[in-house]
Formats: C-alpha cells, structure tokens, sequence
C-alpha cells in the first residue's frame, strides 16, 4: 500500500481490506446505540454497593467485580466512538459518538469514584484478613498496593466525586486540539516533484518531508509550520489549558508538584525523569557529530530544518507493505514462532488501518481494549520508516493482546512508562536483523538513517519536548501565564541546545512544535518515549544474545499488564531504569550507528536539487 502523491481519497472511497475491522467491536451504529443506551441504565448499579465495602471479604470482592464489568463496557464502547472520530475527524456523527463516549466515561468514573476512599478507609489489617478470607478477591492484591501509594491524595467520596465528574470538562483542552489539527488545519498545497500542485494533509505530509528533492522538502517544511504558526494563539490556549489541567489535579490530590502527581502512583521516582534529561543533555555531541555527517553526505554547507528529514541513500529501497511484514517477522522469529504468529494472525485479521484519507491523522497508533483484539492506525508509504512504525505499533498491539489474554479488567491497561519499552523492541529488533543481513551500502545507509530517524524521536526531540513540558508546568506552578509567543521561544532556544551549530535555527518555526504533539496532553508522557528505547535497547540485546531464556522472559513482561509496578516489571525482564546506565547505553549504541553511517558513507558527497 501508498498513499501515493495523488489527492487523498474520502474514507468511502477506501476499499474495506485496506480499513481495519471495527465492525468486530460492534457490527453498526445501532448496536453501539443499543449498548450504550444499556451501560447507561447500568450505572446506577454501582449505588447499592456506596457505603458498603467494607462489610465484608464477599461484599468488597462483590463491589469490584461489578464495578470492573461496568468499566470494562464504557471502555468498549469508548474504543468503537474514539476509533471512528480517528477515521475522519470531519465527521461530525462520529466527532458526537466520540464526545457521547468521553462523556459516558465521565459519569461512569463518578458513579465509581467512591470506591477508592472507602477501600483506603479501611483498616489495612482488614483488608489484610479480607485477602486471607477470599481466594478471589486476592486478585485485586496489587490493586490494593498501587492504591496504598495513593493514600494521602485520595479525598473524600464527596471530592472524588467531582474530580471524577470533571474530567468530562477538563478533557476539552485535548480535544479541541484533535478536532483544530486534524479537522480545521488547512496545511496548504504545494508543487511536488513532478511539478503536479497538491494538497498538503496529515496523511501525507511525511512523504514531502523525506522527498529527495530539497525545494520540495522545504515547501512542505515551511507550508505545514506556517499552518501551525497560523492558528498558535488557539493551539497556545488548548495546550495551556492543558498544563491547568495537570496543575489542577496535582493540588487537588495534594501532591508537590504536576510531575510528581504524574509518576508517584505508577512508583516512578521523579529522579529517573530527572537522570534521563541529564544523560541526554550530556550526549549531544553525538548527535553534533550526526548532524555534521549528514551535512557532508548531502554536500550542504548548514543543514536546516527541511534537511533532517532528507534521505540519505541514493536508492532509498521501495517496500510494499506485504514485504513489510515479511521483514518485521522475520526480524522477530527471536521472540518464537508463537509470537510471530499472532502478528501474521493481525494482520490478516485486518488489526491495521494503514491507508490515508480525508480527516484521518497523520500520526500512528495501537488501540483497544480487553474484549476486543488491538488496532491500529497509519498511513503506510512504501518505504522503509513506514515499515519500522508498523514493526512499533505492533509492538504496542502484542504488548495489549498478551495483556488482555492474561489479566483481568483491573490490569488491562499498562503504564505508558513500559509501553513505549515494547513498541522500540520491535523496532531494535528490525534494525538489528536488517543491517545483520545486508550489506549494500545503499541498503546500509537507508537502515542506518531510519534507526537515526527514530532515536532522533526518541533521544533527541521527545526529552527537548520533555524539558519544555517541564518548564511550562513550573511557570504556571508559580502563577505565570504561558504564551504561544513564549512557549515558541523556549523550544527553540532547547533546539539550540541540541542542535549545536551544526543546524540553523528558524525561531518561529522550529518553535511552534510544541503544537505539533498531541502527547503533550498526556501528563509528563514524552520522556517515557526516551525511557522505553534505552529499555528497548537492552532487552533486544539479551534476547538476540540469549535466546529463548530471554524471550521467554520478555513475553512474560507483556503478560504482566498493570500488575506490577512499570519499574519492577521491567526489572524483572532484566532491565533497572532507575539506573542511568541503560540509557547511556542506549547513547552508545546510537554512536554506533554514527559510526556505520560514516563509514558506508566514507567517500559520499552529493549535492540536493
């Protein structure tokens, strides 16, 4: 599949085997209706239980039981709602279902939001006897533990009430978002290679950005930032609203600080945040001498901002998506011929959505729920970076299928810190088993420049993103206002930082992509991009070196869902991030590459059109 340079199609247009199978959560509109209109009539069951948890070992075991079945359906009902809007973001039925379901959940957390102060109410030694007494409520063990670390930031049932019933309003700021970049956000036309004018959309945006041709780079480059820099006042108000969000929640729950609210319950101490930043700040110079090598392959005097994008091997290989997912699992036969054959499985299942159209996002995603299989979302081009983010998002999906095979509701939804862990083990593995068994060095380079391309992502962009997200947290911590005049300014002074003076600094334009990311809704979400692919790194290597020990092992991480805490789980996969040493490790590696790139590379020099 490609999109191709054509105009995007409309979603009707897309034939039904290249659309992924939503009608395997619900066949049609009118059975979501049906449900919905059910799980609504449902809420009111939790009522009988308000005040009662604490009666006994079967009540408690009783309460859970029936809150997680409620649960688990507006989560159904949400993924079908939230995966049509993804579709086409100008569909205004599905943009209503999408907003009927946040809406739903809403009520849905409020109608539950008395069971963690009564459960935090009760005597520990209780609930202790509680555990002993019932052999099925010890499932929710770890439940009880993650909700221990809560204690002191869990307010009354009244309070939790109105938290629970105010994340329907305080989730606006996100989707208005959504609906500005993937609805209204007009990115321009430009002239491509062929001299052909074409409308710019989030589908195929990324195909002009890696053209070979520079002018072509450069207007797609400058038309999409200056789209973004159009309307920065209202993504500025969206995001801020944002950051107020987060504020908001960390003082009602009466933590110190937003990034401390964000990482306590999950037992991530703030220092891992904090020596990840350092460790990336101290390895820059890496990435100077990257940036000084592709300027001297694509014979340019200064790199700017259209030319990090640009590809490097002259013959940059074409890669339909079927021979896509040959190579990805060939790249994971490691990992079993189990493994690899519930990604086969996917993909004939139609798990991907991998065709651009009209409203759909340019981004990539891994959605689902327990009771469902994983889906997700791309726009595949034919090339080699588009088969590294299927080869991530399927790591995300197998990290969910695994979950939900052997967890139950409470544990089905994993911590973003070992998400990202999975989706770059996929990729790790890719790169590991593409350069092991090509040598052309054509090949060789587009290998190489994807694997930079990606830890360019993750190592360079995601923690500069980090620091900023960090800073804006702080100023209105402290009462400041932010700005879309002053939030561009300090990411481009960040990219300074990075850049070196190795890539010229368009101020406005490299500032405004803070706009760029959605993750940044996500509480202190983008460092754990960073966090996941020094984890990555290190259980591809055991897995490579060790074999089925290690894979074994790894699979049982996918396994563990949420019933363990995201540092322990992946401890015990054979990774301890609170260590900085796997992220400098991470550095090394990518030395490596620089090192691969230079010497392929060694009497290349060409110039751009």
């Amino acid at each position: 599949m490609s999109a191709g340079t054509a105009a995007l199609p409309r979603r009707s247009e897309l034939p039904v085997e290249r659309r992924w199978d939503i009608e395997s959560v619900y066949p049609d509109d009118a059975a979501w209706e049906a449900e919905y209109a059910a799980v609504a009539g449902r809420l009111g069951e939790l009522e009988q239980f308000r005040g009662r948890l604490g009666e006994s070992a079967a009540t408690l075991l009783a309460g859970l039981q029936r809150r997680d079945e409620i649960l688990a359906a507006v989560a159904k009902l949400g993924v079908y709602a939230s995966l049509r809007r993804s579709e086409d973001a100008t569909n205004a039925t599905y943009a209503a279902l999408a907003d009927r379901a946040t809406g739903l959940r809403a009520r849905a957390g409020a109608a539950a939001s008395f069971y963690q102060p009564e459960i935090l109410a009760l005597d520990p030694a209780t609930l202790d006897a509680y555990l002993a007494e019932s052999p099925d409520l010890a499932v929710y063990r770890h439940y009880f533990a993650q909700l221990g670390r809560l204690r002191g930031h869990v307010r009354s049932a009244e309070v939790e009430e109105t938290l629970a019933a105010a994340s329907d309003v305080t989730g606006t700021p996100g989707t208005i978002r959504g609906a500005l970049e993937n609805a209204d956000l007009a990115l321009g036309r430009i002239t491509d290679e062929e001299g052909r004018e074409v409308e710019l959309g989030q589908g195929n945006l990324g195909r002009f950005l890696r053209s070979p041709d520079r002018a072509v780079r450069r207007a797609a480059w400058e038309r999409s930032a200056d789209a973004y820099l159009g309307l920065r006042h209202t993504f500025a108000a969206a995001l801020g609203g944002g950051v107020k969000r987060d504020v908001f929640y960390a003082r009602a729950r009466r933590y110190d600080s937003s990034l401390e609210a964000a990482l306590a319950p999950n037992a991530i101490p703030t220092a891992v945040f904090h020596n990840l930043l350092d460790t990336v700040w101290r390895n820059f110079p890496t990435w100077h001498r990257y940036f000084a090598v592709r300027r001297r392959i694509l014979g340019l005097d200064r790199l700017h901002g259209w030319d990090l994008t640009a590809p490097l091997s002259t013959a940059e290989p074409r890669i339909p998506f079927e021979r896509g997912v040959e190579m990805i699992a060939e790249s994971l036969a490691p990992l079993g011929e189990e493994y690899v054959g519930i990604v086969r499985r996917g993909i004939a299942d139609r798990w991907v959505d991998g065709w651009a159209n009209i409203g759909k996002g340019g981004g990539a995603f891994s959605a689902g729920t327990r009771g469902t299989h994983p889906f997700i979302s791309m726009s595949y081009q034919d090339d080699l970076p588009s088969v590294s983010t299927l080869a991530h998002e399927l790591g995300h999906s197998l990290h969910s299928y695994y979950t939900w095979q052997a967890q139950p509701f409470v544990y089905s939804r994993y911590g973003m810190f070992v998400a990202e862990a999975a989706s770059n083990m996929h990729q790790a593995l890719l790169g590991a088993h593409l350069l092991e068994r090509h040598d052309d060095p054509a090949f060789v380079t587009a290998i190489v420049e994807e694997r930079m391309g990606n830890h360019l992502r993750y190592l360079f962009t995601m923690p500069i993103l980090a620091r900023f997200e960090l800073d804006c947290h702080e100023r209105i911590e402290r009462g400041e206002a932010l700005s879309a005049a002053g939030m561009t300014r300090l990411l481009a002074d960040l990219y300074r930082q990075g850049y070196g003076d190795e890539v010229a600094i368009d101020e406005e334009r490299m500032g405004i992509t803070w706009a760029r990311f959605p993750h940044l809704f996500a509480n202190f979400y983008v460092f754990q991009y960073a966090t996941g692919i020094a984890g990555a790194a290190a259980l591809a290597r055991r897995v490579r070196e060790e074999g089925e020990p290690a894979a074994r092992r790894y699979v049982e991480f996918l396994k563990t869902g949420d019933a363990a805490f995201p540092i322990d789980a992946l401890r015990a996969a054979g990774v301890d991030l609170r260590d900085p040493a796997p992220v400098q490790a991470a550095f090394d590696i990518l030395a490596g590459y620089v090192d691969r790139l230079e010497e392929t590379t060694k009497y290349e020099g060409r110039r751009t059109n």
